[in-house]
């Protein structure tokens, strides 16, 4: 009597760590898909949002150069035009 209910009590305590383990087998398959499908979604919202950064810089890159241009534009006519200036009087006061 004593071993038959030993042996049903080890036949009960093996059923049941099998199925505990199996249990735990099937939750870290369904925690390690969880973590791909969230890696997953996360490098999408990375690449769009790097995209959407380099974009933006792009088009502020743009717009400063094309102030820096027109800056240098204007400067430039300052300066031809104060040149002239300096020519004119330097010939004025060299004939003199």
């Amino acid at each position: 009597m004593k071993s038959t209910t030993s042996l049903l009590l080890a036949a009960v305590l093996a059923f049941g760590a099998t199925g505990l383990a199996q249990d735990v087998g099937h939750d870290a398959s369904k925690a390690s898909k969880d973590t791909a499908h969230a890696t997953k979604k996360a490098a999408k919202k990375t690449a769009h949002a790097t995209k959407v950064a380099a974009h933006k810089t792009a088009t502020t890159s743009e717009k400063a150069s094309k102030k820096t241009t027109s800056g240098v534009k204007e400067s430039s006519k300052d300066v031809g035009h104060g040149v002239k200036k300096a020519a004119t009087k330097t010939k004025d006061a060299v004939s003199k």
